[in-house]
């Protein structure tokens, strides 16, 4: 099972770029195209399916085939993307706790809680859909 952390551990650092990608997208493309309300969304739903196919074609090589296996790597994953965003976001990005909630914010627009729950029941259902499990 450590040999399976530490795979978890590096497909959640491609995450990471998925997911500054993805914002590198919403700024770039989506806010110019369709302004910032309704890019926000469109910017968590994209993030949640980037996220999810990453999931699914990284996942042969966590190596995993007991379904445990796979909640214990959505676990961790989520665990380590709400530490990453808190700390990272507060003391190398310097935001507020307050402004860092603002994540969870489903009512204005921003989906984050999507991606948080792709990383958690990610791994279990992309084993589910290819069979491992």
């Amino acid at each position: 099972m450590i040999i399976i952390m530490f795979k978890a551990a590096a497909i959640w650092c491609l995450m990471v770029l998925v997911a500054i990608g993805n914002a590198g997208i919403r700024e770039k493309l989506l806010n110019p195209a369709f302004g910032s309300g309704p890019a926000l969304p469109l910017s968590g739903l994209t993030l949640a399916f980037f996220l999810f196919v990453l999931i699914y074609f990284t996942l042969p090589f966590l190596g995993g085939r007991q379904q445990w296996q796979f909640i214990v790597v959505g676990v961790l994953w989520f665990l380590l993307t709400l530490a990453f965003e808190g700390l990272f976001g507060h003391y190398g990005v310097g935001k507020t706790w307050r402004e860092l909630l603002q994540v969870f914010n489903i009512g204005g627009g921003n989906l984050f809680v999507l991606a948080l729950l792709t990383t958690l029941a990610g791994p279990w259902l992309a084993a589910r859909f290819r069979g491992l499990i």
